[in-house]
């Protein structure tokens, strides 16, 4: 189930069907910092003398076969509940340009979901939307420029209405969603709208290569 929030409350809720007859939604971009997944052993300049080739051999098959036997089982993963990012990193509607950049930027975000008083979802607010071209200062602008900027209300600067996705609905339909909309994620709430989580493609893809593997499909 889908539902679309704005700061009016709840426009839209109703199946990934219906969502997709409101209309092409615009795609929004966001930054993101890769961070390294390896690094090199480091170099201690001692020699390393290669075990006989019998007895890597065995070794390799033992460490196969202790991995094999010791593999978690698999299980089905097939709700938005099973990948979500349970207590996501929101923006107040009322904070300034200023404090929703320093969320982003502490935790290391490209978009957090925006909410009122109550937590319930009112918008979404991205980085490539605080850094418009058309929305920053010329380089020669006054500091008052940037000041009045960074004072400026989320509320004017962040994306709304936003589609959302209920905690039980099918991985799949929110794959689809996303590539329909060119969307990185969707917020996920409750029946009240209040924000539970963000479940992103990332986390899609993560539980796909996940250890233990997961079955996505039964």
């Amino acid at each position: 189930m889908f539902s679309v929030y704005g700061k009016a409350g709840r426009v839209f809720r109703g199946s990934m069907e219906e969502l997709r007859k409101i209309g092409p939604t615009a795609a929004i971009s966001r930054s993101r910092r890769v961070a390294a997944i390896g690094r090199d052993a480091p170099d201690t300049g001692a020699l390393h003398t290669p075990a006989p080739p019998d007895l890597a051999h065995r070794e390799a098959m033992a460490a196969y076969a202790q991995a094999a036997n010791s593999q978690p089982p698999r299980h089905p993963l097939k709700r938005v509940q099973d990948i979500m990012n349970v207590g996501a990193i929101t923006v107040p509607e009322d904070a300034t340009v200023a404090q929703a950049w320093g969320v982003l930027a502490a935790h290391q975000l490209g978009q957090a979901p925006v909410v009122d008083a109550a937590g319930v979802l009112v918008g979404l607010l991205t980085r490539a939307e605080l850094m418009r071209p058309d929305r920053l200062p010329g380089p020669g602008a006054h500091a008052l420029v940037w000041q009045a900027l960074l004072l400026q209300s989320v509320a004017d600067l962040m994306w709304t209405p936003v589609p959302s996705v209920a905690p039980d609905t099918d991985i799949r339909r929110l794959a689809r969603v996303l590539l329909d909309t060119g969307l990185p994620g969707l917020p996920v709430v409750d029946e009240q709208g209040r924000v539970l989580a963000f479940v992103s493609r990332t986390d899609i893809l993560q539980a796909v290569v996940a250890d233990p593997p997961l079955d996505l499909w039964t």
